[in-house]
């Protein structure tokens, strides 16, 4: 068996460019930045930063192209995959990470925790967007698993 997963939680680089195929298709691209933090063999404290080239298809890429911003965290899941084309006598590459499924990171502190994608819709919608879907009402009370019919 063989696996083909990336995993990455980072900054957005840029507004997510949200387009058509010609099928009429989604589709939405955006690089997110990554930082590692290490100690050199001098002892000096290094940070490296990766950019990586992100791209979503249908309902996650309208989802992804309404909602995410530059400089906003995001935790994203994934294949890896490599795409070639011929441009003026050269062939380019470029890979990029093909999203299956996203999450908002915290949203440092503009809205609450942020975590989740209720949380920042819930944050929108409380400062006024317009066109944001509307939360239904939640109870306010915890949920008992014992209540659960299955």
């Amino acid at each position: 068996m063989y696996i083909n997963k990336a995993i990455i939680y980072g900054n957005l680089t840029r507004d997510p460019e949200k387009r058509a195929l010609p099928s009429g298709q989604a589709v939405c691209s955006f690089a997110v930045a990554t930082n590692r933090s290490y100690t050199d063999k001098d002892g000096k404290k290094q940070e490296q930063t990766e950019y990586h080239d992100v791209v979503a298809f249908g309902k996650l890429a309208d989802v992804m192209g309404q909602w995410l911003k530059k400089g906003r965290p995001v935790y994203i899941e994934g294949r890896m995959q490599t795409r070639s084309w011929e441009q003026d006598g050269v062939k380019r590459y470029r890979t990029e990470i093909v999203a299956d499924n996203f999450q908002f990171g915290a949203d440092g502190g503009r809205g609450g925790a942020g975590s989740s994608a209720a949380n920042t819709v819930a944050a929108s919608n409380e400062a006024g967007t317009p066109n944001a879907p509307k939360l239904p009402d939640y109870p306010e009370e915890e949920i008992n698993p014992d209540d659960i019919p299955f």
